[in-house]
Formats: structure tokens, C-alpha cells, sequence
């Protein structure tokens, strides 16, 4: 190998193991910013869904971890590796990733600001990374009890968002198009919260449901019938982003009950229901 991608492998761990220092989990990237480690499943004939579970390395944002012994197992394993993924969405940062792109004919920055003044959120003085090509990925962190989708262009051309089972390329890797690094100023930041208005934004839509019997009177069964419809994966979820909008429109405390009787229903513990809903209260200013 050559002494330049030795010392870029080096360089990377260096940076990989800062960042764990700060609870970002971590996995060494290749130049093509996919994980440098290969799948052990790839050559298998019939291959099954494995999240790490065989013991094995190479199962891409599903190995990344904080242990400094952990990381420099990964790395030795991935002796071309010049750079290292950050994953989205676990803790203590549950990292939400914003990524401003600069593909031609798209201004994300400016779409960014729009959906800003046009939902009343402003973006908090938080981590930012420069990408080689110009663009930007704001860091902010998100409720430990949401899961935030990935998403590409969903919430404007050009933004694309790294949640849950993403990762973000982090500042220091040397790709094939350059190098990350992170904004003058913001090095030294934690993830700022992401704004209560943005993250709605982030959550999927509800979906057209069937009229259910009233359990609540008339008010707020669309909210409820977006919960129980909720599958494994989502519940928490659909259920935080029906609490919010209850919140919002001023029937949240009347709500709390059947919502938490749905989410019940759809497989969550009564615990972790009334939590959701008193994060939900508490990212719309109220009171649990």
C-alpha cells in the first residue's frame, strides 16, 4: 500500500476515535464513502438479513461503535479505509443529519431557509461539516424516543436526511473527491437540538385511514387511527407525531388517554407510550 493511503488509514483512526470519545459511534469508509469493510454474506447463495448478528464484521452502520478497542478492530480489518461514517440516531445523540447538497439547478440552502420562515424554525448554531463538493451537513440531535426516516429530497430538492440506519461522512475523511471538514466555529459544538417544527417535518406523513368507532367522541380519532395503524418499527414514531399534532391544536390533554390505549394496541408498553407523549408535550411548549 502506499504510504499515503497508510497514513490516510492512520489519520482516519485518529479522527474515528475523537469523535467516539464524544459518544459518536463509528465505522471506517472507504474512498467511495460506503463502508470499507466487505459483507461476510456476499458470497453466500442465499443471502439473509443480518444486522451483525453472525458475530462478523462488515454489516456497514450496523458495527458502528464507541468502544476505542472495538474501532481499532474495525480499522485493522480495513486497511484501505480513509475515512470514517458517523451513524445517525443512536445514543446519547440520537444525530440527525441534514444534508445540504449542491446539485446543479437546486439551491438547498435557500429551500432550507424557506421551509424555515415557513414553519417558524430557525436552525441553532450547531456542528457543520463542509463536503468537498461544497455543500453541508448540519448536525442536530433528536428525541431519544423518535426514529427520523432517512429521506432523499423528500423535504426539498437538494436536502436529503440521515436518520436511523444512515450515516454521515465525518470531518477529516479523505474521499476520492476530497476532503470533509468541519466549519470554522463549529468543531468544538455539541449537536444542537433539532427544532420541535423541523423535526414534524422529518416524520413520515399520516396516511389516509379508515373511519374507526369513536372512542374519544368525535375529536382526535384521525390521530388515533394513525397509532393503531402503526407497525413494528413506527410505533413510536406515528404515535409522537400524533401527539404533537394534538398538542398543537389544543386537544392533547384530552387525547392522552386514547392515544395511549392505541398505542397499546399497536404493541407498545403503557411506559413507553405516556413517555413518548410527555416528549411530545414537551417539544410543543406544554406541559406533560
Amino acid at each position: 500500500m502506499a504510504t499515503t493511503d497508510r497514513q490516510a488509514t492512520t489519520l482516519a483512526l485518529a479522527h474515528a476515535l475523537s469523535a467516539a470519545e464524544r459518544g459518536l459511534a463509528v465505522i471506517p469508509l472507504s474512498r467511495t464513502k460506503l463502508p470499507a469493510l466487505r459483507s461476510p454474506h456476499h458470497d453466500d447463495p442465499e443471502p439473509q438479513p443480518c444486522h451483525g448478528e453472525c458475530g462478523r464484521l462488515g454489516h456497514g452502520v450496523y458495527d458502528a461503535s464507541t468502544d476505542p478497542a472495538r474501532i481499532r478492530e474495525l480499522f485493522a480489518a480495513a486497511p484501505r479505509a480513509t475515512g470514517y461514517g458517523i451513524a445517525c440516531g443512536l445514543p446519547p445523540h440520537h444525530l440527525i443529519g441534514v444534508d445540504l447538497d449542491t446539485k446543479v439547478g437546486t439551491d438547498s440552502s435557500a429551500a432550507l431557509r424557506e421551509l424555515a420562515l415557513r414553519h417558524l424554525f430557525t436552525i441553532p448554531d450547531t456542528v457543520v461539516v463542509i463536503t468537498p463538493s461544497g455543500g453541508r451537513h448540519l448536525w442536530l440531535s433528536g428525541p431519544p424516543d423518535v426514529v427520523v426516516p432517512n429521506s432523499a429530497g423528500r423535504l426539498a430538492p437538494g436536502i436529503d436526511i440521515r436518520g436511523a440506519g444512515g450515516y454521515l461522512v465525518g470531518p477529516g475523511s479523505r474521499t476520492e473527491h476530497g476532503v470533509y471538514g468541519a466549519a470554522p466555529g463549529t468543531a468544538h459544538l455539541a449537536p444542537a437540538a433539532c427544532p420541535p417544527a423541523l423535526l414534524r417535518l422529518l416524520l413520515p406523513p399520516p396516511r389516509a385511514q379508515r373511519p374507526m368507532p369513536a372512542a374519544a367522541g368525535d375529536h382526535g380519532q384521525g390521530l388515533v387511527q394513525f397509532v393503531l395503524a402503526a407497525h413494528e418499527g413506527q410505533r413510536n414514531t406515528r404515535l409522537f407525531w400524533a401527539a404533537c399534532r394534538a398538542y398543537e391544536d389544543g386537544t392533547g390533554s384530552a387525547l392522552v388517554d386514547p392515544l395511549v390505549e392505541a398505542a397499546l394496541n399497536a404493541g407498545l408498553t403503557e411506559r413507553e407510550a405516556r413517555a413518548t407523549i410527555a416528549s411530545a408535550a414537551r417539544m410543543t411548549g406544554h406541559r406533560p
